[in-house]
């Protein structure tokens, strides 16, 4: 892939302030110490763009194409709701737990090789699943599936962070979620003409060949992004520390936790949303694909306005105005599901959830990856672990307060925005973020001069 080296002079690095934080890039470094990584640009940008969206592209698909076969699902394995919406807790741990091993992992052996084993074990994991003979082995088989398809998550914000930082970062980030945004919309509706044609078994065949192409798209297509000088060795204690250094930073953490609470929001409602939309609103398979897929452009939409608002506007305060919004609208969904409203109020807030969570997605990593880029691999190994773990806990809450409507899952998303609020005004602070950003610029100006 043709790039540009990243340039020595103003290349900077992090360095601890008080209280364990993190600023990023406070002074100019020696040539020595600079990063080698190189810069993709051009048409080497798009096609790094179009080879990890559509890498990334695994896990929503996975996720979601199987979304309309679940109460068929249920029937046919003879389990009830809860146990079916388990089957996406398990996808979610294993997603969760394997991020924390195979971060770290990333940054000993290389981001690319660890890509390739996962995507090789998430084709064979599949196929286990089409065979799958009870609901209690779909669900071991699910976390097996997770654990895979986290290498591929793992490693490609791993890459991110290894070539861009800050508004950069984000910028990439949107882009890339319009390329997994386009799975969320087309998995359901594949998933219900493959339900049609072949049954749930034929949806994990499908996504076994799927990994097949994705394994070639990656074999031709990743380079390695993380040289052999800036590996860091995959023992237990050094990992352990690392992680440790990482909890010490109360901004870093408090993004984590937002990360998983917004993630958790958009979870309860892709575990909630066929049982509601399906039997409760009497949506038939097609039409669920549909309004499915428009909710989904709710966050595609989002994070696409993102790279034009952060031309004018700092990362840290257009998350902030995304959870504003994820706060109005939760509110408005759980008031339509109370007062059983029609299904037109419910659908018009979900957007608009949607919107904020999509708002949440690219910053969120961003701000929380900038501050840690010497461990990019376990900084995002813990984001996506948090996020996974949190959505595997919050998740299933939708089916055991499931009343029969729209309420369970109003609940649910409504506490995880107002409690991601929260930790957005304790722990992240915003302000102290722009101030931090502030001290940097003055601290490189001085060093420049």
């Amino acid at each position: 892939m043709p790039a540009r080296p990243v340039p020595s002079s103003p290349q900077v690095l992090a360095e601890p302030i008080g209280g364990g934080g993190v600023l990023t890039e406070p002074r100019p470094t020696p040539a020595a110490v600079t990063r080698p990584t190189p810069v993709p640009v051009g048409r080497a940008y798009l096609r790094m763009v179009l080879v990890l969206g559509a890498l990334v592209a695994l896990g929503p698909l996975t996720i979601d194409t199987y979304l309309p076969a679940l109460p068929t699902l249920a029937d046919e394995l003879g389990a009830t709701e809860p146990q079916v919406q388990f089957t996406l807790t398990g996808i979610m741990l294993g997603l969760g737990l394997g991020q924390l091993v195979l971060g770290p992992v990333s940054d000993a052996v290389g981001r690319r090789r660890v890509m390739l084993s996962g995507i090789a074990a998430h084709a064979s994991m599949s196929v286990l699943a089409a065979f799958a003979p009870s609901i209690e082995v779909l669900t071991a088989v699910r976390v097996g599936q997770g654990i895979s398809g986290a290498a591929v998550a793992v490693t490609a914000m791993a890459v991110v962070r290894d070539l861009f930082t800050g508004r950069r970062a984000a910028g990439l980030l949107s882009h890339l979620t319009l390329v997994i945004g386009v799975a969320p919309i087309l998995a359901p509706s594949l998933g219900s003409l493959l339900l049609q044609l072949t049954g749930w078994r034929g949806i994990f065949v499908a996504l076994a060949l799927v990994a097949a192409v994705l394994f070639v798209v990656a074999l031709r297509g990743m380079d390695e992004t993380l040289p052999v000088a800036r590996r860091r060795p995959a023992r237990i204690g050094a990992t352990l520390r690392t992680y440790a250094g990482l909890l010490r930073d109360q901004t870093f953490v408090g993004l984590v936790l937002l990360a998983g609470l917004m993630f958790s929001a958009l979870f309860a409602y892709v575990a909630g949303s066929s049982f509601v939309l399906q039997e409760y609103y009497g949506l038939d398979e097609q039409q669920f694909g549909i309004l499915f897929g428009v909710n989904a452009a709710g966050l595609i939409v989002a994070t696409q306005v993102n790279p034009f608002l952060l031309r004018r506007w700092e990362p840290q305060h257009i998350l902030t105005a995304g959870v504003g919004l994820g706060m109005v609208a939760t509110t408005a969904l759980l008031v339509a599901a109370l007062t059983e409203a029609p299904l037109v109020l419910v659908l018009v807030p979900l957007w608009f959830v949607m919107f904020a969570v999509g708002l949440s997605f690219p910053n969120t990593p961003a701000l929380a990856l900038s501050r840690h880029g010497e461990a990019a691999g376990s900084a995002a190994a813990l984001l996506g672990a948090v996020q996974f773990g949190l959505a595997s806990v919050i998740t299933p809450l939708t089916g055991l307060v499931s009343t029969g409507s729209a309420v369970g899952m109003a609940v649910v998303m409504t506490g995880a925005v107002w409690l991601g609020a929260v930790v957005l005004l304790v722990l992240v602070r915003p302000s102290r973020i722009t101030a931090e950003q502030g001290e940097v610029t003055g601290l490189a100006s001085a060093g420049a001069h």
